[in-house]
């Protein structure tokens, strides 16, 4: 049985460019796609003439016309499609349990207020098990394919690596896939800061100068995570990449011109819930290519 990959739609042209992404990624890839369009019945609280009818007949319709216009484009495409009784986010968190990744819409040059009305969105990139992809639909345009990453072609994939080899091993393990599966070159970015003066230790100081430096020592560590994939994936061509400053700002810079940008976000509660963390909030409000939030832990 193929290994799957969901995509949210609601009609709109950001769930149509999400849709165009995910059936290319899917051909690449050798995936299944799930499309998913999550309708519950709930009469509003207002004087206004609402027909149960006609509101699931338009529901089966999205469904309907996304399987049509992505079989037609990929004949050979392992699809399915369905309407699932109940509102975005829990519908497509469940759908997504067993999937490979998750693909959603976003709008323009806004962050997340594309077909999930912006919060539903966070709380699903936040939430996910898998990777969930955020794809935008770039000036109006709503053919599926058209706001791929199809537009960047030989462009690099970008991954953000942070921490140690272990804690990003499935952020990389991602990002070389799909650097693999599009036969693009990877650009691995490290981004590192110096630390507050209270932040000095003896022993973090000691560390430091066996590389030679603060510099020298991120390089090391980028290296020493990139080295087990560079095996797996030797045709993959790998620019290794340090730089002081904002992880942020140095990830949008080097992704100004990819395919795709791939980052990690930690597994973890807080008092407020699910977080997407700092660098993954900032990087899904300003890219201007697919974004890949990772989970780990």
């Amino acid at each position: 049985m193929k290994r799957t990959l969901v995509v949210g739609v609601d009609g709109s042209p950001e769930s149509r460019a999400a849709a165009g992404w995910a059936a290319e990624e899917a051909v690449r890839r050798d995936l299944h796609v799930h499309v998913v369009h999550a309708w519950l019945w709930q009469p509003l609280a207002v004087p206004v003439v609402q027909d149960r009818g006609v509101e699931a007949r338009r529901a089966q319709e999205i469904v309907d016309g996304t399987r049509a216009e992505l079989t037609r484009r990929h004949p050979r495409l392992s699809l399915t499609a369905e309407v699932v009784p109940d509102v975005p986010v829990p519908a497509l968190l469940r759908a997504a349990k067993v999937a490979e990744m998750l693909v959603l819409g976003t709008r323009g040059h806004s962050a997340l207020a594309g077909f999930l009305l912006g919060s539903y969105g966070q709380q699903l990139i936040a939430s996910a098990e898998c990777p969930v992809v955020s794809v935008r639909a770039r000036d109006g345009i709503a053919t599926p394919g058209a706001a791929g990453d199809e537009g960047a072609a030989g462009g690099e994939v970008v991954v953000g690596q942070q921490g140690g080899a272990e804690e990003s091993a499935d952020v990389l393990r991602f990002a070389f896939e799909a650097a693999a599966a599009r036969r693009a070159p990877l650009r691995a970015v490290r981004a590192w800061s110096l630390p507050p003066v209270y932040a000095y230790s003896p022993g973090s100081m000691w560390v430091a100068e066996q590389f030679g430096g603060l510099e020298p020592f991120e390089k090391a560590a980028l290296e020493q995570a990139l080295e087990p994939w560079k095996a797996k994936y030797p045709e993959v061509e790998v620019v290794a990449q340090v730089q002081q400053g904002s992880a942020g700002h140095v990830l949008l810079s080097a992704a100004s011109d990819a395919r795709l940008l791939v980052v990690g976000r930690r597994i973890r509660e807080s008092a407020l819930g699910p977080r997407t963390g700092s660098v993954a909030h900032a990087v899904l409000h300003h890219s201007t290519c697919p974004v890949a939030v990772v989970p780990h832990h």
